[in-house]
């Protein structure tokens, strides 16, 4: 099948790309305490020259002690700008544009991890999944901390020169420990229905909004499955999801980041759509799917056996050109491969490298 679709620009109000292609994050802990260095600005840079749309960094986490698990991974705060002003610049030079993905790592830092190893981690009720309490619930006090937190990382964002911001709302970190109910036993506003447990990335989408004002692009990623649980499910119908997702497309998100393990499966019983395509038709609202794109094991496979063949892309294309969703993000194949979208565009893909774990710890 043709790729072009995957080479159409995107036009939205705040945010236009040459293509549909994005850079999904992807931890890699390649930055000595916390401050990402040249190779890491060389790396971003070289994506962007291979011809993506959009990059969305690893996780980069805000200003709050028990943010981060370790201290090799970025943050977005103190001497780490300075840093991330290099990475932008880098990435501009090339042609691209670049997003970073603003993260709390919640109940998935154990106490002990990161830069601050006394400090307690940060859940909503001090759950790492149903019935298994591994802290003390945060108050009000510390919450409204948290959203002070991704407020000031937001708006260094926008200092910098980023084009656009993801907020990690997704895989059982800190915004995703609020909406699911296995974490997020709250009685107070923070806490009950699926659409109440929507108030803390509501009130941090708020307080952004505030600060940056409204012409700046806002990503939400969410998943349904965690890293507690590969079957938890945020909602069970599309009438539960649409709950989910209005309060948050009402506070300012721009595009919903999808997150799936597979991006071909269908979300719900009786309908072909992915979870980015359920979104995009529920909101009205541009989406972008993810989930082993230019692989032929999904990403849980990957990790557990070292490596995975790289797959063909027809399936991707025929959603695409059905218009189930906007962009693709694409992550592993560009580990593999800096120039993936230009080998797909040029019809290379022969010539695609195939993924390995190793290649995460390696400036490729």
């Amino acid at each position: 099948m043709n790729p072009e679709v995957l080479f159409r620009p995107f036009n939205h109000p705040k945010l236009q790309l040459n293509n549909r292609i994005v850079m999904a994050p992807m931890t890699r802990r390649f930055s000595p305490n916390g401050i990402p260095h040249e190779n890491v600005a060389e790396y971003y840079r070289r994506r962007a020259e291979g011809g993506v749309g959009l990059i969305i960094t690893e996780g980069t986490t805000i200003p709050h002690q028990a943010a981060s698990a370790a201290v090799q991974i970025p943050c977005f705060h103190g001497d780490a700008l300075e840093g991330w002003k290099r990475v932008v610049d880098s990435v501009h030079a090339a042609g691209g544009k670049i997003a970073p993905q603003l993260w709390h790592m919640g109940t998935l830092r154990k106490p002990g991890d990161g830069p601050y190893p006394d400090y307690p981690s940060a859940t909503p009720s001090g759950l790492l999944g149903p019935e298994k309490k591994v802290c003390e619930p945060l108050s009000v006090a510390e919450i409204d901390a948290l959203i002070a937190a991704y407020t000031q990382a937001a708006v260094d964002a926008v200092k910098l020169g980023f084009d656009a911001i993801e907020l990690h709302g997704a895989h059982g970190y800190l915004i995703d420990n609020f909406f699911w109910e296995g974490t997020n036993q709250r009685d107070d506003k923070f806490g009950g229905s699926l659409q109440s447990r929507t108030r803390f990335a509501v009130e941090i989408l708020n307080s952004i909004r505030a600060a940056v004002g409204d012409e700046f692009p806002l990503i939400l990623r969410f998943s349904q499955w965690k890293q507690q649980d590969f079957d938890a499910r945020l909602a069970q119908t599309p009438d539960e999801l649409e709950q989910f997702l209005t309060p948050l497309s009402a506070a300012g998100v721009d595009i919903f980041h999808c997150s799936t393990r597979r991006f071909w499966e269908p979300e719900f019983e009786g309908s072909a759509l992915n979870l980015a395509g359920w979104v995009k038709q529920l909101t009205g609202k541009p989406t972008i799917s993810v989930g082993s794109v230019g692989l032929s094991e999904e990403f849980i496979a990957t990790y557990r056996d070292g490596t995975a063949e790289v797959a063909g892309i027809d399936e991707l294309i025929a959603r695409m050109e059905a218009d189930e969703f906007d962009l693709i993000a694409v992550g592993r194949a560009l580990i593999a491969n800096w120039d993936w979208a230009a080998k797909v565009k040029a019809g290379e893909m022969d010539s695609l490298k195939t993924y390995s774990k190793e290649q995460l710890t390696e400036l490729v």
